[in-house]
């Protein structure tokens, strides 16, 4: 699917594969969530600029590469996206972090926005939005549309997890959004939760139910 990348490296299959099972601790779950974001920025990024200048090293002065301008905002979809957080900033340490606060209503399974706090030149930047689970895809799509409204233009989305409805459903919202995820399982069942899934990140991350 257009815009679509499915980041199936070994190491990235192998610790998604124990974040699903039950048995794994909520501190292994949170560590396993860092180190596959972190894996997971590495390709995502593979594209940012770079500029020309010039150093001098111990043995003389020389033209070599860095990353162009405005570099990053990390905006994680709270609070889920809260785990990936520190997977990006491990590699990305200069980023702009923003928040943007949303919950699903148990009944309707409509994603609902109680908080937006993103950088000031926020339309300077990449962006990149995090949740860890990409289900019916209401709570991405209604985040990128408020980054949008505040004028943010170059967007990524990762995910470790995505359903077909959600992916299908964000990429017609957002066909300019590069989305970046780790597995598309089977679908979603009855409750809009993913199928096989690994639960509720946000619970699992923070050891709440």
């Amino acid at each position: 699917m257009k815009n679509v990348t499915i980041l199936d490296h070994p190491l990235i299959t192998h610790k998604t594969t124990i974040l699903r099972m039950t048995e794994t601790t909520n501190k292994e779950f949170r560590e396993l969530v860092e180190e596959i974001t972190t894996l997971m920025c590495f390709e995502a990024l593979r594209d940012l600029p770079l500029e020309d200048v010039d150093i001098e090293t111990p043995i003389c002065k020389t033209t070599q590469k860095m990353i162009k301008g405005k570099k990053l905002a990390v905006v994680p979809i709270l609070r889920a996206g809260l785990g990936m957080v520190n997977g990006m900033l491990s590699l990305v340490p200069n980023a702009k972090v923003g928040h943007i606060g949303m919950y699903r209503d148990e009944e309707t399974l409509q994603p609902h926005e109680y908080y937006c706090k993103l950088p000031p030149d926020i339309q300077d930047r990449l962006i990149v939005v995090v949740d860890p689970m990409l289900a019916t895809g209401g709570s991405s799509i209604d985040a990128i549309s408020q980054i949008k409204s505040y004028g943010g233009k170059h967007i990524k989305f990762l995910c470790v997890i995505a359903a077909p409805e959600g992916i299908e459903a964000l990429t017609k919202a957002h066909p300019d959004v590069e989305v970046y995820c780790a597995n598309v399982d089977e679908k979603l069942n009855e409750n809009a939760y993913i199928v096989p899934g690994l639960g509720d990140a946000g619970d699992r991350i923070f050891g709440t139910k």
